[in-house]
């Protein structure tokens, strides 16, 4: 047989197993390109419906700041944030004329690739096509991941790295080969300069020879994973050293120390916060994911354990390890920081669908009603959290910071497109209550590199006008911007009101942004 001969069999052998390839997934490939434009409807459906929020204001105005001087590409060190989200907002910050939308496009997209790696997970663990469309469908449809999406923080990224180290941890343990260290490694180091939590997945990673199959040999295998995590941890810790390259790169430890109890401190009071977390994690849990999608999870641990109890053990490892971790020592605690520990429970969820589903076989007619019962809160939820917020059902704490409190950011809008009318002919100066965050933040984003308008922090409960407002009020117009909570100026003389936008009511009243011209 000549060389053409052969190069033809060559490639109709290719072309028919492409072809079978094609028929065996072409419905899960309908399906999933079905639950993606789905997960992009529901994220970028009326993105800025929520207002901005404290970090946002921060890490955006870092981003850009970062853009125009490149010798502050590390700035966030400067506060002990690892810089990765900035940089990847950087980008964005060209496409989109809205810095807001730009920076929350990073979780979007970030949000895409946790969906990505959830099916191809799911898949290699439970070799199920249902299953890993159900960790996909999920996924989308999930409360907690959809508001935490559709913001520009850095913990939907994280989430995404998780998923990713502990997939290709997974595919090490079975392959153990170099290529597949290096790549973990690469990724796990992409995690490590995101957050702090990340180091969370460097440990958890020895878990995973969970999934070791053949015990033969076994001292031998588990040699050579070692040398492989060894090459990993250096891909790793080398990436998380380049931030050393910045000037602040001891910020990160002094200020983990802010979240964090000691275990002397522990010692002292080993029930709180232990037992109080435990309490939260009680309500957010059943809230964020809804009660049908939680109780869905646990049965479907439940089961896991008695029919694939490494992989279940494994799943549950990455799952309780980091939150009870949390719940022990954590200062600061709120649902967003346990976003990046959820997937075990998608998988969970996602299991016991599928393994329901079997045993509904002769009985498809019941399908569709077993599809209404795990998602219909769900959705209901998530059409609040795209049409009106403020109505959907969050936790107490998480809506008093997204909605009710001075780190939201109800009425920058309005106060920024008064100011923009404003300063078309004319320079100003706008003086905004606190240093960073919500404000001035929030409204900086939106005047970067504007000759137009001069923008400066004065603190927090002003007692009287600041006199730099007061001396620059004698050439320029000049403006204040406030939260009520936050003003305790007893005389209001030289001050006009010009807007004053509500906050949602809380617990201890509403609040308000108040926009002041000084006269």
């Amino acid at each position: 047989m000549d060389r053409n001969s052969k190069l033809k069999t060559q490639n109709s052998k290719l072309q028919l197993k492409i072809k079978n390839l094609c028929s065996q997934w072409r419905w899960t490939i309908l399906v999933g390109l079905g639950i993606v434009v789905l997960f992009f409807l529901l994220r970028l459906i009326n993105l800025t419906i929520l207002p901005i929020f404290c970090d946002e204001a921060i890490y955006i105005r870092w981003s850009q700041i970062m853009r125009s001087e490149p010798t502050l590409r590390f700035l966030p060190l400067s506060d002990g944030k690892q810089p990765l989200f900035m940089w990847l907002t950087i980008p964005f910050l060209k496409l989109f004329a809205d810095p807001l939308v730009a920076g929350r496009m990073v979780s979007i997209l970030a949000g895409f690739a946790s969906l990505v790696g959830l099916f191809l997970t799911t898949y290699y663990l439970l070799k199920s096509k249902k299953a890993a469309l159900f960790s996909m469908l999920i996924y989308s449809l999930l409360p907690f991941s959809l508001f935490m999406d559709r913001l520009a923080l850095v913990d939907s990224l994280v989430l995404t790295f998780g998923i990713w180290v502990f997939f290709l941890a997974s595919l090490l343990v079975e392959n153990q080969r170099i290529d597949l260290a290096i790549l973990t490694g690469i990724v796990l180091g992409g995690a490590l300069i995101t957050k702090s939590p990340a180091v969370f997945f460097a440990g958890m990673i020895p878990s995973t020879i969970l999934l070791l199959k053949s015990k033969a040999k076994i001292s031998i295998q588990l040699i050579k994973l070692a040398g492989l995590w060894m090459i990993l941890s250096l891909f790793a810790f080398t990436i998380y050293n380049l931030l050393r390259l910045g000037p602040s790169f001891q910020m990160i430890a002094m200020r983990n120390k802010d979240y964090v109890f000691t275990f002397k401190e522990i010692l002292s009071h080993p029930h709180d916060p232990f037992l109080i977390h435990l309490k939260d994690l009680a309500g957010w849990f059943p809230n964020l994911f809804t009660w049908p999608i939680f109780i869905l999870s646990l049965l479907g641990m439940i089961i896991g354990l008695i029919k694939k109890r490494r992989i279940f053990l494994l799943l549950l490892v990455w799952f309780a390890l980091p939150i009870l971790f949390q719940s022990f020592f954590a200062k600061v605690f709120t649902p967003r920081y346990v976003l990046f520990a959820i997937f075990p429970l998608i998988i969970f969820a996602s299991f016991a669908a599928d393994w329901f589903l079997n045993k509904l076989k002769k009985r498809i007619y019941l399908w569709p009603i077993l599809l209404i019962l795990t998602f219909s809160l769900a959705i209901r939820y998530d059409y609040l959290l795209l049409s009106a917020p403020e109505k959907a059902p969050l936790p107490e704490g998480k809506r008093r910071g997204y909605l009710v409190e001075w780190t939201s950011g109800y009425g920058i809008k309005e106060v920024r497109d008064y100011l923009k009318e404003v300063s078309k002919n004319q320079r100003i100066v706008v003086g905004t209550e606190g240093h960073f965050g919500t404000l001035p933040d929030g409204l900086m984003i939106y005047f970067d590199k504007d000759p137009q308008v001069t923008m400066i922090g004065v603190g927090i409960n002003l007692e009287e006008i600041p006199k730099e407002l007061k001396e620059a009020a004698q050439t320029t117009p000049t403006f204040l911007v406030i939260n009520q909570s936050r003003i305790n100026i007893k005389d209001e003389t030289g001050l006009k009101l010009i807007l004053k936008i509500p906050k949602q009511p809380g617990p201890k009243g509403q609040d308000f942004l108040l926009l002041y011209q000084l006269e």
